[in-house]
């Protein structure tokens, strides 16, 4: 494989270092990582893409990030709680469901939030309010993003 030199600003060689501190790899390997990251985040924000990050679990419960673009969304209030759904397609196309439950009447971040993964739109079926299904499956024939010539 043949050598590439990279030049290095002085002002630079702080950031660099700290870089491969961090990675625990060597330089080369710690450009590489963030390269890579770089191209498939700047690639998937031109496909429409963007990064969500959602808490997960009881309480404030913990994040959980991923790439993907918002395809529906719905809230209602069946027997004393309070549901919400928002519906994702990640990048690779798994179907992301990000659901959070409350009672009524909570006070600050209570409740339980989950996060649940499906390979196909036909799973979500039966696992969705059927008006949130409907929404999603009419959102499937549209592109994530539609560029307009005008």
């Amino acid at each position: 494989m043949p050598n590439k030199t990279i030049y290095v600003s002085d002002g630079d060689l702080l950031l660099f270092g700290r870089a491969q501190e961090l990675s625990g790899a060597n330089l080369s390997a710690t450009i590489t990582t963030a390269l890579k990251r770089f191209v498939e985040a700047e690639e998937g924000r031109r496909e429409g893409y963007e990064e969500f990050t959602v808490r997960v679990g009881a309480g404030l419960g913990r994040k959980v990030r991923f790439t993907g673009v918002l395809l529906g969304e719905f809230g209602w209030s069946p027997s004393g709680t309070l549901e919400s759904y928002r519906v994702y397609r990640s990048r690779r196309g798994t179907f992301v469901v990000h659901t959070e439950q409350s009672a009524y009447g909570a006070f600050g971040d209570h409740g339980e939030k989950r996060l649940d993964l499906y390979a196909s739109a036909d799973e979500l079926r039966g696992r969705l309010p059927p008006e949130l299904y409907d929404l999603i499956a009419a959102a499937l024939d549209q592109p994530p993003v539609e560029d307009l010539d005008i």
